[in-house]
C-alpha cells in the first residue's frame, strides 16, 4: 500500500444529530477535511458525486477551491456519473481545476450507480441514442473525454475570429497536460476493469461490486484487480496504473470510536440487488484495535493488490472527529501495512 487517502459522499441532513446540517456545511467542511488530512500527511482526498441528493454533486468548483487552499495531497473523484455529463464542458473544468491545483487531480469516472431518481440524466437532457443503454452512453461519452484530454485540435478555427487563434485546428482550453494519464474509472465488475485498462485508465474499486462468483468480497475484488492488471499489460501500455480499493476502517482508540464502531453489525460481506439483474455483494466494515486491526487487513486480498487505500469516512460526524479517523489510521495502522515502502 503505497497511499493512502479518504473518500467522503458528502451526506447532510438538517437534523441535530448531524454535524453537517446543509449544502453549505458540506462544502466547507470537506474543505476544511482536506486541508487537515494534509497536514497529517495523508496522500488524498476524494469526493463521491450523487445528483438528487442531499450529498456533493458538483465537484469541480470543490475540487478547485481544494485545490487553492492545499499543496501537495492529491485532490479527486471517486466517481462522477457520465451520464450526467456533457464531456466537452467536464474537459474544460477538469483542466482549469487540474491547473489551479498544480496538476494533482485524480478524476475518478464511472458509469454511475441507482440514483436517487428514475433516470435522472434524462432531466439533464441526456439519452441514449436509439439501440444504446445508459451504460453503453456513460461509455461512450467517457471514449470521447479520453480523446479530447490529448490535447489535440479537432475544431475548425473561424477565419474571421474576435482574438487571434494558433495555426490549425483548435482544442478546447484550458488545456492541462497530463490529466489523461489521471483518469480512473470505477468498475463494479470484471469486464469493465478489463474496458478500463484497455483505454488506459487507472482502476477504482469500491466497497461493492457485482457478485460474479459468490466468493467473499475482498477475493472477487483481487481477482477483479488482477484481471484489469493482466489486461493493462496485454494492451502494452508504456506506464505503471494505479489502482485504488475503498474501506470503512475504524480504529477504536477511545470510548467515542468504541460508541460509534465498537459493535459494529457490518463485520460481514452482504448481498443484495442493485436493480432486477444485477447481484452485487457488499463488503464488510473493520473496527478493532489497532494491532488487531492490522491483522485484519493483512487477510484482505484486495488491499494486498492495490496500491492506493481509500478510507471511507463517517463526514456527519464532524471535521475534528473525522480528522481524528484519519491520524490514527494514518500513525497507528498504515505503517504496518507498508504504507509509503
Amino acid at each position: 500500500m503505497k497511499k493512502i487517502g479518504f473518500l467522503t459522499f458528502g451526506h447532510w441532513t438538517p437534523s441535530a444529530q448531524s454535524a453537517t446540517r446543509s449544502a453549505a456545511d458540506a462544502l466547507l467542511q470537506s474543505i476544511d477535511l482536506a486541508v487537515a488530512a494534509e497536514e497529517l500527511g495523508a496522500d488524498g482526498a476524494y469526493f463521491r458525486v450523487h445528483h438528487f441528493a442531499r450529498q456533493l454533486s458538483s465537484p469541480f468548483p470543490l475540487l478547485a477551491a481544494i485545490g487553492a487552499k492545499t499543496r501537495n495531497i492529491e485532490i479527486g473523484t471517486g466517481v462522477i456519473d457520465m451520464r450526467y455529463e456533457n464531456p466537452l464542458y467536464m474537459a474544460e473544468d477538469a483542466g482549469a481545476a487540474d491547473l489551479i491545483s498544480g496538476g494533482r487531480l485524480q478524476l475518478g469516472i464511472s458509469r454511475g450507480s441507482p440514483e436517487q431518481v428514475v433516470d435522472g440524466w434524462r432531466y439533464f437532457g441526456y439519452q441514449p441514442a436509439e439501440g444504446e443503454s445508459e451504460a453503453d452512453m456513460a461509455r461512450h461519452r467517457t471514449e470521447t473525454l479520453l480523446e479530447i484530454l490529448k490535447g489535440e485540435g479537432f475544431a475548425t478555427p473561424n477565419p474571421q475570429p474576435m482574438f487571434p487563434n494558433p495555426p490549425g485546428l483548435l482544442r478546447l482550453e484550458p488545456y492541462s497536460a497530463g490529466l489523461r494519464e489521471r483518469i480512473w474509472w470505477g468498475a463494479g465488475s470484471n469486464a469493465t476493469a478489463v474496458w478500463a485498462a484497455k483505454l488506459g485508465m487507472n482502476l477504482q474499486s469500491s466497497t461493492l461490486k457485482d457478485d460474479e462468483t459468490g466468493e467473499p468480497f475482498h477475493i472477487q475484488q483481487a481477482q477483479q484487480i488482477r484481471a484489469y492488471r493482466a489486461a493493462w499489460e496485454e494492451a502494452g501500455h508504456q506506464r505503471t496504473p494505479r489502482v485504488s480499493v475503498s474501506r470503512s476502517i475504524f480504529a477504536l482508540m477511545d470510548d467515542r470510536d468504541r460508541a460509534y464502531f465498537g459493535s459494529s453489525r457490518n463485520d460481514q460481506d452482504k448481498v443484495g440487488f442493485l436493480d432486477e439483474k444485477t447481484r452485487a455483494v457488499f463488503g464488510r466494515s473493520y473496527a478493532a484495535e489497532p494491532e488487531k486491526l492490522v491483522e485484519m487487513l493483512k487477510q484482505d486480498e484486495a488491499i494486498a493488490e492495490a496500491d492506493t487505500l481509500l478510507l471511507t469516512v463517517p463526514n456527519q460526524l464532524g471535521v475534528d472527529y473525522n480528522v481524528h479517523v484519519i491520524e490514527s489510521i494514518i500513525k497507528h495502522v498504515a505503517p504496518a501495512m507498508g504504507w509509503r515502502d
